[in-house]
């Protein structure tokens, strides 16, 4: 217990799925935790619940970025986590995907993980000794072929090469924190509820990727950055759906 005790979380798309399972094994390891949500409701009941404080936050705008983590600040004195999870999925291939869904999946995965990271950086600078975790939510998507989710994929392709480069970065610069990516492979989420997956055989659940999360955050992983850590049950190497 009281694995991260005293450090201060941000984590997006927290009312649900992986975000929500996130929120909780921080909070119960001793995290003070801002949730941030689209979804007022459910946000605000976790962040009771936790004894934490609820934003609500569209992580495609700099501006809920800024108050998001200013929140923190405000509340809590501090950043010391955060867990850029916010997502959705919308099921395409090549040939029936559109534009717009292209830009809508990379403007709330890629981009809402890049502005994240920036809004993170700069706020755990600030902190004695800047320690701080940076973990970003990819996907199995990223590195192995899934036909029917070329906008999700593609986006979550671009969370791991900005993972891996902001790790490079911080490291040049000398600072102490650290950037890496956890790539879940099916999870049993609302997200693959919504898609019609989420009665395959094998599926993994969010305490899974929570776990990891906690992992990560933790000072058990202080010499880990710039890795991405496969969550799959070894379905990219058996070629199996989950």
């Amino acid at each position: 217990m009281a694995r991260v005790n005293g450090k201060v979380a941000l984590v997006t798309g927290a009312a649900s799925g992986l975000g929500r399972a996130d929120v909780l094994a921080l909070a119960r390891e001793g995290a003070r935790v801002v949730v941030t949500d689209l979804n007022e409701d459910a946000g605000q009941a976790l962040a009771k619940d936790i004894d934490g404080v609820f934003v609500r936050h569209d992580v495609r705008s700099e501006d809920d970025w800024h108050k998001a983590v200013g929140t923190a600040l405000e509340r809590f004195g501090k950043l010391d986590i955060l867990v850029n999870n916010a997502g959705i999925v919308v099921p395409a291939d090549i040939e029936t995907a559109t534009l717009e869904q292209y830009r809508l999946l990379n403007a709330i995965h890629a981009e809402g993980t890049f502005l994240g990271c920036q809004a993170a950086i700069r706020a755990m600078k600030a902190n004695p000794g800047a320690t701080g975790s940076i973990i970003n939510i990819s996907s199995l998507s990223a590195i192995r072929g899934f036909p029917g989710v070329i906008t999700y994929a593609a986006a979550k392709g671009a969370i791991l090469a900005l993972t891996t480069t902001l790790a490079a970065h911080i490291r040049e610069k000398g600072y102490g924190m650290r950037c890496n990516a956890i790539l879940p492979g099916m999870i049993n989420t609302p997200l693959l509820a919504a898609v019609g997956a989420d009665t395959l055989p094998g599926l993994g659940q969010p305490t899974d990727v929570a776990n990891t999360v906690l992992f990560l955050a933790s000072d058990e992983s202080r010499h880990m950055s710039g890795a991405h850590i496969v969550l799959d049950n070894a379905s990219s190497i058996i070629g199996g759906g989950a």
